[in-house]
């Protein structure tokens, strides 16, 4: 179940990142899943840098929505320039 449950939270990071997120990001359900779930682990490791989260202990749902955006903002840099 976690491996489900993870792919479903990414989905569900993902969706809400790029509803948030301006301009019109051209991604399939697998690159959103992704994009959540990068989003998850980028904002666990910012907050745990940041002194935030404690070690071990997972980003909340608004942290890995920001961390999503984080990685959607630049993953629009990445591909603009090609």
């Amino acid at each position: 179940m976690g491996i489900i449950s993870m792919i479903i939270v990414g989905l569900i990071v993902g969706l809400l990142a790029r509803a948030i997120m301006p301009g019109d990001q051209k991604m399939g359900i697998v690159m959103t899943i992704i994009l959540g779930i990068v989003g998850a682990v980028v904002a666990g490791y910012l907050g745990g840098a940041l002194g935030l989260y404690e070690p071990g202990e997972g980003a909340g749902w608004i942290g890995s929505i920001v961390g999503a955006i984080i990685v959607l903002f630049v993953y629009g840099l990445i591909t603009k320039k090609r």
